[in-house]
């Protein structure tokens, strides 16, 4: 039997959305073992003088806790 935890984190990118998503799960993954999904909650982004700057994305991240 799996007893799995989520925890919220907040990611960003000069690039794009996507880009912020790896960022976030290359990150959590340092920290987290057995990351087993991801869900966007939300995103968000930077604009300066009529440009995009920055993307954000807001995530929950399922993984499996160890026995």
């Amino acid at each position: 039997m799996s007893v799995a935890k989520v925890t919220e984190i907040t990611s960003s990118s000069p690039k794009s959305f996507d880009d912020a998503v790896q960022i976030g799960i290359t990150r959590a993954s340092k920290t987290l073992q057995n990351i087993k999904g991801a869900w966007v909650k939300g995103l968000k982004i930077d604009v300066e003088n009529n440009r995009i700057t920055n993307y954000r994305v807001d995530m929950k991240i399922s993984f499996i806790l160890k026995d």
